[in-house]
């Protein structure tokens, strides 16, 4: 039996979708399980990742876990003293290439730092997934594309290599169902470096519009996301990572290739499989 914790997030939703077509056993962890959708197939557990003892009864008998830290926060340290006294045997952990890569404020790293000193240090059999910026946050443009066709944000020459989704999830099934990833620490990326206008350009051959990128004064763009009623944070986030990929592009790698087989889906073809969320 598997444990996704983050399940109805970007990367938990489809770990779930592809664990049960691979025919094990799922528990999918959420807040807010009357309005998750998650399969019929899965156990859907009524738990908060970040007050562990909301999982103890999901515990027994799970044989591998998913860890996202955003949905565990500060009690991380405690969900893994539980999974090892229940007899979890591997945890996989989402973390963030900003661990070997520094962009953007050390505070926001360092906390994937912790992450995996935790995990590493556990006790239990780990993978470490060090991710690149998901391709899925580009939806934050949506309503902007939707309205006027033109995105507007700050440092249009950051270039990423956004990792799809699906490929997260099937690197991750990959380590929760064997051991023969435990001990590897993988950065997973996209397979090309794309600067933002070049993004946004994509989603635009997708949906058959011209798109374009219009490049705004970081402060403007911080002062219109604590308007929208975000936290500090959020612009703090964003805004300092594209500032420092302005300088350095974020890393690239073959890793996903090698893991799966197969080429790692492209932004291009998440942004087709994503078209209607930019649509009119």
């Amino acid at each position: 039996m598997i444990l996704i914790t983050g399940a109805t997030g970007v990367v938990g939703r489809p770990t779930v979708d592809l664990l049960l077509g691979d025919g094990a056993d799922v528990v999918a962890v959420t807040r807010a399980p009357s309005t998750a959708a998650l399969p019929a197939g899965a156990r859907t557990v009524d738990g908060d990742p970040s007050r562990p003892h909301t999982l103890s009864a999901a515990l027994p008998g799970v044989e591998a876990m998913l860890i996202s830290p955003r949905a565990t926060g500060s009690g991380l340290r405690e969900l893994l003293r539980l999974a090892a006294g229940h007899g979890v045997r591997r945890a996989v952990l989402l973390s963030a290439t900003t661990v070997a890569y520094p962009a953007g404020e050390p505070r926001f790293a360092d906390q994937f730092m912790h992450a995996e000193d935790l995990v590493t240090g556990s006790g239990l059999e780990w993978t470490v997934l060090r991710l690149a910026d998901f391709a899925a946050n580009a939806l934050a443009w949506a309503p902007q594309i939707q309205a006027t066709g033109t995105v507007r944000g700050a440092f249009g020459r950051a270039a990423t290599s956004p990792v799809h989704e699906h490929d997260i999830a099937a690197v991750a099934v990959q380590a929760l169902r064997t051991s023969e990833h435990s001990g590897a620490t993988y950065t997973l990326t996209g397979p090309q470096s794309l600067d933002q206008p070049a993004k946004v350009e994509m989603i635009g051959e997708a949906i058959g519009r011209d798109l374009s990128f219009q490049e705004l004064p970081a402060e403007r763009i911080r002062e219109a996301m604590l308007a929208q009623g975000l936290p500090d944070e959020v612009p703090s986030r964003l805004l300092g990572s594209l500032a420092d990929y302005a300088d350095v592009p974020g890393p690239t790698t073959k890793t996903v290739e090698e893991l799966l087989g197969r080429p790692a889906l492209t932004f291009g073809e998440w942004a087709r499989g994503n078209a209607e969320a930019f649509s009119h």
